[in-house]
């Protein structure tokens, strides 16, 4: 089995690594409760999408 001869430089290391960072998930804004909600999905808070109920919510009582 190979091993290598010599040992990486930490350039060459943090190249390789350069694109293995998270990026933020894009989030957008509900337009009836302006709650944070991910693109294209209902409304975790109100259950609305596309100005539709589409989504019963179950409210805290």
């Amino acid at each position: 089995m190979p091993n290598p001869k010599r040992r990486h430089s930490k350039q060459r290391t943090a190249k390789r690594r350069s694109h293995d960072f998270l990026t933020p998930t894009g989030v957008s804004k509900c337009p009836n409760c302006d709650a944070q909600k991910l693109p294209h999905r209902a409304c975790k808070n109100c259950g609305e999408y596309k100005g539709r109920a589409v989504v019963a919510v179950k409210t805290a009582e």
